[in-house]
């Protein structure tokens, strides 16, 4: 009888804390399940990676989903290593953006046999696109089309060579390939406009400045400065300060993100053109990953809105920007 009653005892201490874990859950949810959400996040390697973190965090939070994070800390070993443990973990959904394009077929296998729906985030992949449910993010060969269009119009009544050196991001990764290859597209409507030198910056401050310092080296000749994004830019604005000039009138800035240090850049006129990448990307993907959860459907590639900032309208953006 005291066996009989110690088992009894555990079974209803067992059942109440399930129904803690479960049903007790502010989830939203009219089952009461909560959606468990495992996201490989690239890094902290800069402002807009800082920003769609917290964008993300704080957008599951509000919608009741339990997110599983990880930071790779820029390495895609790392990453795999994060979604197989979420694998192992059966989540429901698993969001990732990805540090470079190539290097996912095994794990976007492993995670499909394992019934698990992807959702690539920011950044896309070469795999097969069967191996993910969709890619949210932004259009990153377009947003090199327009910083390049951008200059195009700027110098299209000119006769004079206008030099350029392009700061690229992390080497493999969308944005990179994208940025670049969307930039020299738009520039070649003009035989003007050249670039004279191109070299990863891996879209950090750092590594922009020291980039950048040698470049000031090699290049007495440099007119325009084209980063991948800000912070690279703003590290590059630095070195030209350092080497004395000025940066936005004796060599134009034109970047990639519009973060705060970078909006505030521009309404000073030390950089000259901004192309926006949002990273609020948190509501979206809550979103999707509630719909693809409840087994709807959701479009194959979701582009997000953005526009562009010349001075004028990054002093008037500045004080309620974000990020």
């Amino acid at each position: 009888m005291f066996r009989r009653l110690i088992t009894l005892t555990a079974g209803v201490s067992l059942a109440l804390t399930a129904l803690t874990a479960c049903g007790g859950s502010d989830s939203g949810s009219g089952s009461g399940d909560t959606i468990t959400l495992g996201f490989s996040q690239v890094g902290a390697e800069s402002g807009w990676r800082t920003a769609n973190t917290k964008s993300i965090q704080d957008s599951a939070k509000k919608a009741g989903i339990e997110l599983k994070f990880s930071d790779a800390q820029q390495k895609q070993e790392n990453q795999i290593a994060a979604i197989r443990s979420f694998i192992k973990q059966k989540v429901d959904v698993i969001g990732f953006s990805p540090v470079v394009v190539t290097g996912w077929d095994a794990v976007l296998k492993e995670a499909k046999a394992a019934n698990i729906p992807v959702v690539l985030t920011d950044r896309a992949v070469d795999s097969d696109p069967s191996l993910y449910v969709t890619f949210l993010g932004s259009d990153f060969v377009e947003e090199g089309r327009k910083a390049g269009q951008w200059l195009v119009d700027r110098h299209k009544d000119g006769s004079d060579p206008v030099n350029i050196v392009q700061l690229e991001g992390t080497v493999g990764s969308a944005p990179a390939i994208d940025r670049k290859k969307g930039f020299e597209e738009a520039i070649g409507t003009n035989p003007n406009l050249k670039v004279i030198a191109s070299q990863s910056g891996d879209f950090t401050r750092a590594k922009g400045k020291e980039v950048m310092q040698a470049l000031l080296k090699a290049h007495k000749d440099i007119d325009v400065l084209f980063a991948h994004n800000d912070d690279m830019g703003l590290g590059a604005m630095q070195a030209i300060e350092e080497a004395g000039l000025k940066p936005g009138e004796d060599i134009e800035i034109v970047t990639i993100d519009a973060v705060k240090d970078g909006m505030q850049a521009l309404a000073d006129g030390k950089f000259n053109f901004i192309v926006e990448c949002s990273p609020l990307l948190g509501d979206q993907l809550m979103d999707v990953a509630k719909k693809i959860d409840a087994g709807g459907s959701v479009d194959k590639r979701i582009v997000t809105v953005e526009t562009v900032f010349d001075q004028a309208a990054a002093k008037e953006a500045l004080p309620t920007r974000q990020y």
